[in-house]
């Protein structure tokens, strides 16, 4: 199933392009749609849907059943209130985001991996806060696994949890259906940097992802790791990415990133 965009949508959502302070400023409480992407996650997709569902700051909850062939969907039917957009076979993740985006109502996007662990409702409320109060244009987790070089700097670029304007990616479903599987957050970041958004960092000392080698075994988890790094470095080579990673860090908010 592929979802195509609607041009009127589109168009709409780009005609839209302010930051997200101004927008939050005219038209009061925001309306955040909480996306997750889940294939073959039903031992640990639990954590996170107890922390959103029915969270107070989302205005949706819309999981993507990316062809998973476990008890995922078993798991999912458990909570009646969120939105299941389910189909085969797997696609990866980018495609099941651009699923999810497609359907989205929300003027943000919260974008959450299904594989988080220590994840609270507290968590949610201070990834969306900098966007919801308008501080931030968009906001990125750091979590308490992310990669030593990512917490010394105090950014994690390739984070699954972050918060952005909806128009930033609503122009862009077919060219991102097109990515690699693991593409998405450097293409996203790529329109960060191109709009100039503010970001603000939220650390989550509690939250770890799990990492692929724990669900899948030591050797196919290394090389589905390393497929993840390939697939980044086929958006953007090398240098590109150094030069995209210095362009995030140059739009930190550093005041409106001391959220815990």
């Amino acid at each position: 199933m592929t979802i195509e965009m609607d041009s009127r949508r589109a168009g709409a959502a780009l005609g839209s392009k302010r930051t997200t302070r101004a927008r939050s400023a005219q038209s009061g409480p925001v309306r955040i749609s909480c996306i997750v992407c889940a294939y073959n996650e039903a031992d640990r997709i639990r954590h996170i849907l107890d922390a959103v569902y029915r969270h107070p700051m989302l205005y949706e909850i819309i999981v993507v059943n990316d062809g998973s062939t476990d008890d995922t969907a078993a798991m999912l039917a458990n909570y009646p209130e969120i939105r299941v957009l389910s189909y085969t076979p797997n696609r990866g993740k980018t495609f099941a985001l651009t699923q999810g985006v497609a359907a989205a109502g929300g003027d943000y996007l919260m974008m959450l991996d299904a594989d988080l662990a220590g994840v609270t409702p507290a968590d949610v409320e201070a990834l969306a806060r900098p966007v919801a109060s308008g501080q931030t244009d968009v906001s990125i987790s750091l979590r308490a696994n992310s990669l030593l070089v990512y917490q010394a700097v105090g950014l994690d670029f390739v984070s699954g949890e972050r918060v952005i304007p909806a128009w930033l990616v609503a122009d862009a479903l077919i060219a991102m259906q097109r990515l690699p599987r693991w593409g998405g957050e450097a293409f996203i970041n790529d329109r960060i940097c191109r709009e100039k958004l503010s970001i603000a960092v939220v650390k989550w000392p509690a939250v770890y992802n799990i990492r692929k080698h724990h669900k899948v075994g030591f050797l196919r988890g290394v090389f589905e790791e390393l497929r993840m790094v390939g697939d980044a470095f086929r958006v953007l080579n090398p240098i590109g990415a150094v030069r995209q990673n210095l362009q995030l860090l140059s739009l930190v908010d550093r005041k409106a990133s001391r959220w815990r």
